[in-house]
């Protein structure tokens, strides 16, 4: 069936409408005055309460998020439409899109294509089809995929828990072309093998692209590498340092991080698989001292419920790093938590550097990398915290 061709009417409150002339994409369900047709939608045109048309969403039967705005005006979407945004997405990052790179090239909402992720590695695609009405779009989004940049394969990576919301079932596979095995990237320099068909989330962590980088101007001495998954900030700490230590809970992923490393003749660099929370302790304890560390851990929120619980968890593993940090040593901190503020990650760090007795200097505050763009109008599109800080 045709998803751009059973389009039907919804109407929604005065406040839901006010939230899209703002510039959101979101409709809730509280915000839902009438769901007039028999059979759920794909796609809806949305309606205030005085009959105005508002645009066409995306519809989602049994989740919070009703609607997700796709198109604002009079005209409803239709196939090219949707290729020709996607085209959009895709042109903005035409200076990532090197042989061998990595890059997202649709980052859902923030390219007006909510629930909508589109992940390049080399020469193939991930697609997360992330709602109701995405799913329902997936065999039109191939389509338009294959046409806009000829990939040897797309595969599917739509094992989130996060599709349960939708009434959607855990999926992954091929969706056109060949199967790849561990895919080959560079990053500025560093080689990584990539699992794009079992790793996190589409494979490799994009969304730290240019903070790695960053962060390597500051790699010194001896470097500890927390949460460190498959290596990519330890092997980019290895161009500078004497030695660098990754620790992981995971030995999936520090076996693909040993390669990674012998991809790139590291020979400075060791893993060591543990829990971080009680890693971080035995090396105070030991006295063990480091010139860097990095934090970069999974989203302790992920829920607004599970913020008091994160908060903990944050400034712990902050402050077992400042106590770990000789003088002048870096710290690298992150939080890709959504219902963690900046200004409260920055509260904790600072609590966390007063309970460890030491004086931080701020050097850098950065975000997700480029490629992953936030929508000024949707502050849900701006959720990875990045500080680079000094110990005095």
């Amino acid at each position: 069936m045709n998803p751009f061709e059973a389009i039907s009417d919804i109407v929604i409150t005065p406040a839901g409408a006010r939230r899209l002339r703002d510039g959101h994409l979101w409709i809730y369900a509280s915000d839902v005055v009438s769901e007039s047709p028999p059979e759920p939608p794909d796609i809806a045109r949305i309606l205030d309460a005085a009959g105005n048309g508002l645009g066409f969403a995306m519809f989602s039967p049994l989740s919070q998020i009703r609607l997700r705005l796709l198109r604002r005006g009079a005209e409803p979407p239709t196939a090219e439409w949707l290729r020709e945004r996607l085209g959009e997405a895709i042109g903005r990052r035409v200076t990532a899109l090197t042989a061998g790179g990595a890059c997202r090239l649709v980052y859902g909402e923030a390219d007006l294509l909510p629930s909508i992720i589109v992940d390049r590695y080399d020469d193939y695609l991930v697609l997360q089809t992330l709602s109701h009405g995405a799913e329902a779009l997936k065999p039109v989004l191939v389509d338009a995929l294959c046409g806009l940049l000829t990939p040897k394969g797309i595969l599917e990576r739509n094992d989130l828990k996060a599709r349960l919301l939708e009434g959607l079932p855990e999926s992954h596979g091929v969706l056109w072309g060949e199967a790849p095995g561990p895919i080959r990237i560079e990053e500025a320099g560093v080689a990584f093998e990539v699992d794009v068909a079992g790793g996190q989330k589409t494979g490799f962590f994009l969304d730290q692209s240019e903070n790695r980088v960053a962060a390597r101007r500051y790699a010194r001495g001896c470097a500890l590498d927390c949460f460190t998954n498959t290596g990519a900030f330890a092997l980019h700490f290895a161009r500078s340092c004497e030695s660098v230590l990754g620790v992981d809970i995971s030995a999936q992923s520090l076996e693909l991080a040993r390669r990674n490393a012998w991809l790139n003749q590291a020979s400075n660099v060791d893993f060591q698989e543990a829990n971080v929370f009680d890693f971080l302790r035995e090396m105070d304890r030991a006295g063990r001292r480091f010139d860097l560390v990095c934090l970069d851990p999974p989203a302790f929120a992920k829920s607004r419920a599970s913020v008091s619980g994160a908060r903990h968890g944050y400034k712990e593993i902050n402050l077992r790093a400042f106590k770990l940090l000789r003088p002048e040593g870096i710290l690298i901190s992150s939080s890709c938590s959504y219902h963690l503020t900046e200004w409260d990650f920055f509260s904790l760090i600072a609590e966390a550097a007063r309970d460890a007795h030491r004086q931080v200097q701020v050097i850098e505050r950065r975000s997700q990398a480029s490629d992953h763009p936030v929508l000024a109008s949707m502050p849900e599109t701006h959720y990875l915290k990045c500080f680079i800080l000094r110990v005095l």
